[in-house]
């Protein structure tokens, strides 16, 4: 279900290494290794919908704490 997906996506970006920021369509092929066939643009719909920065924005926030 899309709530699966969501905190799927959640956890990958919460576990993202900050000298490897993961892009929605990085976020997306790992989901099909997992059998879940998502587009990109759904993995930035739901990205958004949670509130989760994009990655270029991430990559400059962490940037930024470390």
């Amino acid at each position: 279900s899309s709530q699966t997906v969501k905190h799927l996506i959640k956890e990958m970006i919460e576990k993202e290494h900050p000298a490897a920021i993961l892009s929605d369509d990085d976020i997306a092929d790992r989901l099909k290794a997992r059998n879940i066939d998502v587009a990109r643009r759904t993995v930035a719909k739901y990205r958004e919908a949670l509130n989760i920065p994009s990655s270029m924005q991430r990559r400059r926030m962490k940037a930024l704490a470390g």
